[in-house]
Parts: C-alpha cells; sequence; structure tokens
C-alpha cells in the first residue's frame, strides 16, 4: 500500500524552521543593508543547519530587505541567532536601519506535492 502524501511529505522534507526577517533600510543606508547581508552568507550558509539563507528585496523598493531562511532543528536556529555571522551584522547595521528587524519564526507545514509543498 502506498504511504499517504503527507508522510512522504515528512520522510522528504522532516521537522525545519523558517525564518522571515524584514528589514527597512533608512535612506541612504540601502547599500550598506545589502552589502552587509550579502557579504555575510557565505558565513551563515556555513553554519550548522542551515538549509536555506536566501536575501530579497521588496519589488519597486530600495531599502525593504526580507530574508528567508531555513534551519533544520530548533538548536541549529538558536545557535545561529548567538552566532558571529548575526553579531556581526548587528554591529554593522546598528544605526542603517529605521528600526529591528521584524523576525517571525514559523513551523514548516508540508502540504501538496513534495517538491513544492514546503521550502
Amino acid at each position: 500500500m502506498p504511504r499517504p502524501p503527507i508522510a512522504r511529505l515528512k520522510e522528504k522534507h522532516p521537522v525545519s524552521y523558517v525564518v522571515v526577517a524584514t528589514m527597512i533600510a533608512k535612506p541612504g543606508q540601502e547599500e550598506l543593508v545589502e552589502k552587509t547581508l550579502r557579504d555575510a552568507a557565505a558565513d551563515v550558509h556555513a553554519e550548522p543547519g542551515c538549509a536555506r539563507w536566501a536575501l530579497h528585496r521588496k519589488t519597486g523598493t530600495t531599502g525593504h530587505f526580507v530574508m528567508v531562511e531555513k534551519w533544520e532543528s530548533k538548536e541549529a536556529l538558536h545557535t545561529h541567532g548567538k552566532g558571529a555571522a548575526l553579531a556581526g551584522i548587528g554591529r554593522a547595521l546598528k544605526d542603517a536601519l529605521e528600526g529591528p528587524a521584524d523576525v517571525a519564526v514559523f513551523d514548516a507545514l508540508p502540504a501538496g506535492d513534495p517538491e513544492k509543498g514546503a521550502l
């Protein structure tokens, strides 16, 4: 008997934690914010448990950035939050953002096609 779709999804995409972090640069600081985040990518990608750390900019803006992240475990996400790469980003951008980053953590809920229904 074939496995139910949700069981196949869980096998292919074990529980993970998705983070969406939104940052808005102060006027004139857009290039610094983008460069800082781009420069940190290699270090963050090398962190244990990092499955995705992808920078985006809101269409039609120059300073509205969104980072979409995926972490393999709660522990990996916690370690990232205390790590050197994030600390460096914080130091570099402490005066460059309109306010603190808006960070939301999500539990993955895979659905539908295993390749399309989960990050």
